[in-house]
């Protein structure tokens, strides 16, 4: 099974995305343009997709609830 989470993206060069205090390297290349504060989907490295805060926020709870 595969799945995409929503990164917030916190640095431009090199691209890094962070989850839950968790940084890693993405790669932008699939986006049309990203900025710094960005939501996007991260599948595989892979940005795939931009996202509304508030869309990544309630993703990103109901993910922590599924924790819990």
């Amino acid at each position: 099974m595969c799945l995409g989470v929503p990164m917030k993206v916190v640095e431009l060069d090199p691209p890094v995305g962070e989850l839950g205090g968790l940084r890693c390297r993405i790669n932008l290349s699939l986006l049309d343009s990203a900025s710094v504060g960005d939501y996007v989907i991260v599948h595989a490295g892979y940005a795939i997709e931009k996202l509304e805060e508030e869309v990544a926020q309630q993703t990103l709870k109901l993910m922590q609830d599924l924790d819990h």
